[in-house]
């Protein structure tokens, strides 16, 4: 919720009280400021009342430039949004070519599929079962052969097909003891043809659970890892240091095969780090989400050799905290071998995971392309480092590591970590310090204000939290836990807006009741400062506690602040203009783009594992809390709007949201049970001061459309915006009051006039110059253009016969965005893909702005 907002009701009865009273409240000093304009969203509406003034005055003058502030203001949000969901839009892609060249000393994804299909062929693989021990086997080592016989001469290929016997204890879910008989390695050595001291090892595993094919888990790992065997050992490129293959045959019975063959293999002792190949998914992206224990050089290795990479240090402290149920081989190989490494994982799809369904077919070609590109390069980079030989030296210290984008990775040790969070710290107390710490007859208003709103935004994060878990566990109660598992955007409409609207409720409460006489820049200054605290609290709890994740509320301190220092001073000079657009913008948009980005990983992974968690944990009170947390963070810096303006042109009111017309009887009721979200609740209500109710109507039906919904939405700007300007205000000889406007926007416009009491439109410059009113006493103007059109510029003249406080006139422009990339919106696209199949929504973006006179 924009701070500056106020209820319509306060606001109108407050300076309704004042006029009366011939009195105007003075503003209080130190809560008052230059006020930022709000952006527009789908469907948006804003108001604004003006105060007469006579022509050729500057207050007509001024108008305009704060309309072409807001103007630009809008564009440059359009861009924003535009270039934010681009760059998302890129990072879900696999980014690399399709197909492959099947070049010598290139990954072949065709050769690879090939094994694969073979490998899945032969049916779910469970350890001890022939298909497992026998066929899988004899397949393995019959490609293995082809490939030794096509080996360059540089290199010398071993096999070794281990059988092992052990046991071991283990405190993975709740800890037991594992023991295992005469289960089945493959082993492959790759190595210089004068041998090697030293090793790389690649893992995997053949074997699958009952009843599935396994071809994500882990079929397409040992398939990439044979395709990366044939094109290393044909490479005329000499290796430093041997690569060992080990095809494991015992994953699935809780990492048994792993253990055997790194505590009685005799090629073990060789090996300095190791790369293991898992599946929590089916195909996508692989993510490197456990590097370590410690090792920086490995992360290193990989940020320097991956040609796609996807790698995120949140992934890592999250799964070795052991939120997920699950874990895999590179526990073994660092709890009992003491080697580190690189575990990664696809986790893509995860729905079908372990279901008869993980199928061949399901894996795209890019997935298995871009995963052998990835471990081919980093085995040959580490296959020819000196850093293996002397591992131990670079042993101590952890990694801060992410994508960006899946362009590259930005790694820096996690004590340079520690150092850059201590500075951001630094700053931001050194900001909130500087304005805490003044004199008290200075911010007096200030503290006061700053640790009332912080109370505000934690009362609100915390009821928020309470109100989602309520829900969750009603949810759960009643026998509909996990009825979003199969349409994930229905559980972030239900408990994401819920979480909203919560946070929204508690600070409309706090604009009514306290922050009654602040302006919008003040409260924006409050506000921002809030959430900086927070975030720099949240940041020094991170680095205290030694988690790398730490770096994601410094991007949430720095950036922000940086952008606030910078254009601070011009912003108080100058307003709103296109350099303090610009460069809010290009400071928020690192922050918020990472962090969708982060969010829709993790929802990734933790939303298919939340239906195969067990029959202990609620997985709607989890999904609820997760969604909660995302909220809080996503709301910290921007606000959705509710904004009017009164007559001294102060912000109001002003809201953003879908706006839903049935256009047969029965309504939305047939709708509800599909789309929960859109039900009675939402029932749109008409404004009684607005024409057309505020609402942007393309024809003038509301008469025959009672019913609408308001689906609360964010903000989002066309990137053709409307240009609606009073371009002269004029009496005329026959006492009327003449108003000329020019409007240009899109093709299609509507204009709507409603005259206040004492008033009437005599006459204008449309039709036949005589005002036709529509049902309901309002006039509709339909306007349409084609291409290269000019400004659309029109008069209306009011007969005043008697003149009342709240102006004469109410007009308002709505503009239809019909076609091109301005037609959409992401929420509006998702929205749409809800609806079920026999129902043909039609839809766009539009709007509403609203200006009395």
């Amino acid at each position: 919720m924009e701070w500056g907002s106020e209820s319509a009701a306060v606001r109108r009865h407050r300076v309704g009280g004042e006029r009366r009273d011939g009195l105007v409240a003075a503003p209080q000093p130190d809560r008052e400021a230059p006020e930022l304009e709000p952006l527009v969203d789908a469907c948006g509406r804003s108001t604004r009342n003006r105060k007469r003034i006579a022509a050729g005055s500057g207050g007509a003058s001024g108008a305009a430039w704060t309309r072409l502030s807001e103007a630009r203001a809008a564009l440059g949000l359009a861009l924003y949004l535009l270039a934010l969901r681009t760059l998302v839009q890129l990072s879900l892609q696999q980014l690399v070519l399709r197909g492959a060249t099947g070049h010598r000393g290139e990954f072949d994804a065709r050769q690879a599929r090939d094994y694969l299909e073979h490998i899945t062929s032969i049916g779910p693989r469970t350890t001890g079962s022939p298909e497992n021990e026998i066929l899988t086997v004899h397949y393995l080592l019959e490609q293995i052969k082809l490939i030794e016989s096509q080996s360059n001469s540089f290199h010398k290929i071993s096999v070794d097909v281990q059988r092992p016997t052990g046991s071991f204890s283990i405190d993975f879910l709740g800890g037991f003891t594992s023991c295992y008989d005469n289960i089945t390695n493959i082993v492959v050595k790759l190595e210089p043809r004068d041998g090697a001291q030293h090793a790389v090892l690649a893992n995997c595993h053949f074997d699958s659970v009952a009843n599935s094919p396994g071809a994500s888990d882990d079929a397409v790992s040992c398939s990439v890892m044979l395709e990366v065997l044939r094109v290393l050992s044909t490479s005329s490129e000499a290796l430093h240091h041997a690569v060992i293959f080990l095809f494991n045959g015992a994953e699935e019975n809780v990492l048994q095969a792993s253990h055997g063959f790194i505590t009685q293999h005799p090629w073990a002792s060789l090996i300095r780090a190791f790369i293991n190949l898992e599946a929590a998914g089916v195909g996508g992206k692989e993510l490197v989400f456990q590097t370590g224990p410690e090792n920086p050089w490995l992360v290193q290795a990989y940020v320097s050799a991956a040609k796609h990479p996807f790698a995120s240090v949140v992934a890592q402290e999250v799964f070795q905290s052991g939120i997920i149920p699950s874990d895999t081989d590179f526990r073994i190989y660092r709890d009992f071998g003491n080697i580190p490494g690189i575990d990664l994982a696809f986790i893509e799809n995860g729905y079908i995971y372990h279901t008869k369904y993980d199928t061949a077919d399901r894996i795209r070609t890019d997935s298995i392309q871009r995963a052998g590109d990835n471990i081919l390069a980093v085995l040959k980079y580490l296959a020819t480092s000196d850093m293996l030989v002397s591992s131990s030296k670079y042993r101590h210290g952890n990694m801060v590591f992410f994508d960006v984008l899946g362009l590259f990775v930005i790694a820096y040790p996690s004590r340079v970590g520690s150092i850059i969070n201590c500075m951001v710290v630094m700053a931001a107390v050194l900001y909130l310090g500087k304005k805490l710490l003044q004199p008290r007859h200075k911010t007096a208003n200030y503290v006061k204000d700053f640790f009332c709103g912080l109370g505000i935004t934690l009362i609100s994060w915390f009821t928020s939290l309470v109100t989602v878990l309520i829900i969750a566990v009603f949810i759960s109660l009643i026998g509909q836990s996990l009825s979003w598992y199969n349409h994930f955007y229905v559980s972030v409409c239900l408990y994401g807006t819920a979480a909203a609207a919560k946070i929204i409720f508690i600070h409309t409460l706090a604009k009514r009741f306290y922050y009654v006489n602040a302006s919008d820049q003040y409260l924006g200054e409050v506000f921002f400062d809030i959430a900086l605290f927070v975030h720099c609290g949240s940041l020094i709890a991170l680095t205290y506690q030694g988690l790398c994740s730490a770096f994601i509320s410094a991007v949430w301190v720095a950036f922000p602040l940086l952008t606030k220092l910078c254009v601070d001073k011009d912003f108080k000079q100058h307003g709103a203009r296109g350099k303090f657009i610009a460069f809010y913008l290009l400071g928020m948009f690192i922050p918020y783009l990472y962090s969708l980005y982060l969010i829709w990983a993790v929802f990734e992974m933790f939303t298919p594992i939340l239906g195969r968690s067990g029959s202990e944990i609620p997985p709607d009170v989890v999904l609820a809390s997760i969604l909660a947390g995302c909220t809080m963070i996503l709301s910290s810096y921007f606000h959705m709007t509710r904004t009017f303006h009164d007559l001294d042109g102060k912000v109001v009111k002003r809201d953003s949201g879908i706006w839903i017309n049935g256009f047969d009887y029965t309504g939305m009721s047939h709708i509800t049970p599909h789309i929960p979200e859109i039900n009675d609740t939402i029932r749109a209500h008409c404004e009684e001061n607005a024409p057309l109710c505020g609402f942007p109507w393309y024809l003038p039906v509301h008469f025959l459309i009672r019913k609408n919904w308001y689906l609360p939405a964010s903000e989002v700007s066309p990137r053709e915006p409307v240009h609606f300007k009073l371009v002269s205000k004029e009496q005329t000889h026959w006492d009327s009051i003449r108003l000329t406007f020019e409007a240009s926007g899109p093709s299609h416009m509507s204009f709507y006039v409603r005259t206040h009491k004492g008033s009437t439109l005599s006459q204008w410059s449309l039709g036949s110059g005589t005002p036709v009113t529509s049902k309901g006493g309002d006039y509709f103007v339909f306007y349409s253009h084609g291409l290269q059109a000019s400004a659309w510029q029109f008069w209306i003249e009011v007969q005043v016969l008697e003149e009342q406080p709240e102006g004469i006139v109410t007009v308002a422009i709505a503009a239809h965005y019909l076609s091109g990339e301005n037609k959409r919106s992401s929420q509006l696209d998702a929205l749409k893909e809800k609806f079920p199949d026999w129902t043909f929504p039609s839809a766009w973006v539009c709007t509403y702005s609203l200006y009395v006179f």
